[in-house]
């Protein structure tokens, strides 16, 4: 009791010598406190069926289930919108792509301030919600292909990204603990399933607009392409429901007022030094420093492995995949592998007498992601050999197409009348690859030597470097000539078949490839641009001949070949076409990315899952909301390494893969050493701001005890 204390104090103490008779202040336990005038009774927030979960927390989880397919949705296009829509090459898309990452990971720091400090979770939700809408609502407009040029595309790519980052990052501190403080503390049990079903709805949410946003993409063809406002746009509708729905509960939250910027107060304390909770949080700091690394190689399954799978088959026989659609891999692997892990392996390591601390889980998770960019190089060293190489500098690659009526050969030569060239192509032949020519110039002209009968013709073409030319031999017995075409180095879009035309026809005609793709070829030997298609069977084509209609069988068109069809009268006056492949079909399934896929995501299941919980076992109770921003900061980091790899280095894929894999296998070398001197605090030892003791005050002062008293 209070009053047994104060009759054991000694007789020097000053507050007991000069303690007033009339004193009504005194400590008081929480077990002896008196029962509060009546008052009016607290109203209790309505549950869920008759539970003890708030009826508040469900408009909380479709929100954020609604938020997450929104991000993901709009995130798993994002890639191939750079490349194919507003034609960035693929480091820059992949740049661009890792900085808005990174950007996403940066503003929670200013989102929890703003709350903490300023407006509240509450309002900070709705104000950054309402910037996350506009964003995409600038997005999709961005992606409209009539909607101006495509300097204007650009500018509202990177203004509609910007301020979804904002919007995203800012919220995502906020909504889960504005979740948690809609529980009372006596319902502890149900606010920790609660976030089980809050993650659940992340990965929900994730797996299935990671599915259905690439088919909105690519199956839906909208202005005679990709349909990117779509694909953006849906997840848009996503994020104004999230905001309706969020604000539908409005008036059952409970809303706790700011408590103040903690993040201020720590860097306050870590410049001062003075109070141990920082302390500890630092020694947890330092084991962040290599962290990045990991994050670096993870985010990559949106950006570089997507461009990888763009190169290969994506028929699987009974489903036909879009590149991006293999990104729904890891949320459905990571649902199961969690309690995989859990149940199971882990279980069984323990068994085996083996101390699986959480930081040789970390390890593990970065040597399996090691091993998953291994496996990633093994894939592209295939794909290059099955694809066509490409152009160096002073260098050209050439095939000739002999649609002349009879054998013609060709000699190619050099300034130096070198012989670079030398065939015989038979009517409609065409050289069974592109052949790689030298210059010695960035430019050239090259001398052709074209004997047909008993003609001989030289003619004269130019050509640049890192080029890809084909050259039209045509001829009636009487006469040849030659056109030389520049083809387009990437012929296909997004893995798609390209096809292009000529028309040896003295008419011109149009050609109807599907709804919205349509070709103009000019007549006598004109030449249509590339166009992408839908995979399949085309038996009937239609095309028109000034007032006459027409068909054409095309056959089947396989992922990744480009093919040229050239158009000829046959002998009962009826075009037919003469079918060649520029470019051969995708070999490689992409079924073989799967092995990668599970590789990557057990290492995250082992590393993300483990270092959440390793840092909140070690963190300082009044810290470890903060140590949840520092670790979203090492994503950050990790996605600007990504950018500035893609931005300096000129290594080819394969060897950029086998250089992520060597970087994170020296970190994870680098954080084991660490790891082994960290020396683990126990959970008894870390205390909370209510179990602290008052340090000792010099001079007269005695020490003085803190409890959990009422005045």
């Amino acid at each position: 009791m209070p009053q047994e204390r104060e009759s054991k104090e000694p007789a020097m103490n000053p507050f007991q010598i000069n303690e007033s008779k009339e004193t009504v202040f005194s400590p008081v336990s929480t077990d002896t406190v008196p029962p509060r005038p009546p008052g009016p009774p607290e109203k209790s927030p309505p549950k869920i069926c008759g539970t003890n979960y708030p009826l508040s927390v469900a408009f909380i989880v479709v929100n954020e289930f609604c938020e997450r397919f929104s991000y993901y949705g709009m995130k798993a296009v994002l890639t191939l919108y750079f490349l194919y829509f507003l034609h960035w090459d693929e480091d820059t898309s992949t740049s661009v792509y890792h900085a808005f990452s990174s950007l996403c990971y940066f503003t929670p720091i200013l989102g929890a301030a703003i709350a903490d400090s300023w407006l509240g979770k509450f309002k900070t939700i709705i104000y950054l919600s309402l910037v996350y809408v506009l964003g995409h609502v600038i997005k999709s407009l961005g992606a409209i292909p009539v909607l101006g040029g495509q300097m204007l595309h650009r500018v509202l790519a990177v203004i509609g990204l910007s301020l979804i980052a904002l919007g995203t990052g800012g919220i995502k501190p906020c909504v889960a603990a504005f979740g948690g403080d809609q529980f009372e503390e006596k319902h502890a049990e149900e606010r920790t399933r609660y976030f089980s079903v809050f993650y659940l709805s992340i990965n929900a949410g994730s797996l299935i607009s990671t599915f259905i946003t690439p088919m909105l993409r690519g199956d839906i063809q909208c202005f005679g392409e990709d349909c990117y406002a779509l694909a953006f746009g849906i997840p848009g509708l996503l994020m104004v429901i999230a905001l309706v729905v969020f604000t539908m509960g409005s008036k059952m939250y409970q809303k706790p007022p700011p408590e103040g910027n903690i993040v201020a107060q720590v860097v306050k304390c870590i410049w001062k030094q003075l109070v141990t909770d920082v302390k500890a949080l630092t020694r947890i700091l330092f084991l962040y420093v290599p962290l990045p690394m990991f994050w670096a190689l993870l985010d990559q399954q949106g950006s570089r492995w997507t461009l990888q799978a763009t190169r290969m088959d994506r028929n699987l026989g009974f489903f036909v995949l879009q590149p991006d659609q293999m990104q729904v891999l890891n949320p459905l692997l990571v649902l199961v592998f969690i309690p995989l892990f859990d149940l199971v392996i882990y279980r069984l390591v323990s068994k085996c007498g083996i101390n699986f601390s959480s930081i040789r889980k970390m390890a593990v998770g970065m040597i399996l992601a090691c091993l998953a960019f291994a496996v990633a190089a093994a894939v592209e060293i295939k794909i290059d050999e099955m694809a066509p190489p490409k152009a160096g500098p002073r260098e050209i690659f050439l095939q000739v197409l002999n649609l002349a009526d009879d054998e013609v050969k060709v000699t190619v030569l050099g300034d130096n009348n070198n012989y670079l060239l030398e065939e015989s192509i038979k009517s409609f032949q065409k050289t069974p690859h592109y052949s790689k020519l030298h210059l010695n110039t960035k430019s050239q002209d090259f001398h052709f030597h074209l004997k047909y009968h008993n003609f001989s013709v030289y003619t004269e073409h130019s050509v640049e470097e890192k080029n890809w030319y084909s050259l039209i031999l045509h001829g009636n017995g009487r006469n040849i000539s030659s056109m030389l075409v520049k083809d387009e180095e990437n012929k296909t879009t997004n893995g798609m078949p390209a096809v292009r035309f000529v028309n040896t026809l003295h008419k011109d005609v149009n050609i109807s490839l599907g709804k919205d793709v349509a070709l103009s070829v000019g007549a006598a030997y004109g030449v249509s641009p590339y166009r992408a298609v839908e995979r399949g069977e085309y038996p009937a084509v239609h095309f028109r001949m000034e007032d006459k209609d027409l068909y054409l069988n095309l056959g089947r068109l396989d992922f990744g070949a480009a093919y040229l069809f050239v158009i000829t009268n046959s002998t009962n006056q009826v075009p037919k076409t003469w079918k060649m492949e520029d470019m051969t079909a995708s070999k490689m399934s992409i079924a073989w990315q799967l092995p990668q896929y599970a590789l990557v995501t057990a290492g995250e299941v082992m590393f993300s899952v483990t270092g959440l919980e390793f840092s909140y076992a070690q963190a300082p109770s009044s810290m470890k909301s903060v140590l949840q921003a520092a670790w979203l900061l090492t994503v950050a980091f990790g996605n600007i390494i990504v950018l500035v790899v893609a931005q300096l280095s000129s290594l080819v894929q394969w060897a950029e893969f086998i250089l992520f894999s060597c970087l994170l296998l020296v970190v994870c070398l680098l954080f084991s050493i660490m790891g082994y001197y960290y020396v683990p605090v126990n959970s008894e030892d870390i205390q909370g701001p209510e179990d602290k003791q008052i340090p000792h005050i010099q001079g007269n002062m005695i020490n003085l005890e803190t409890k959990n008293t009422k005045l």
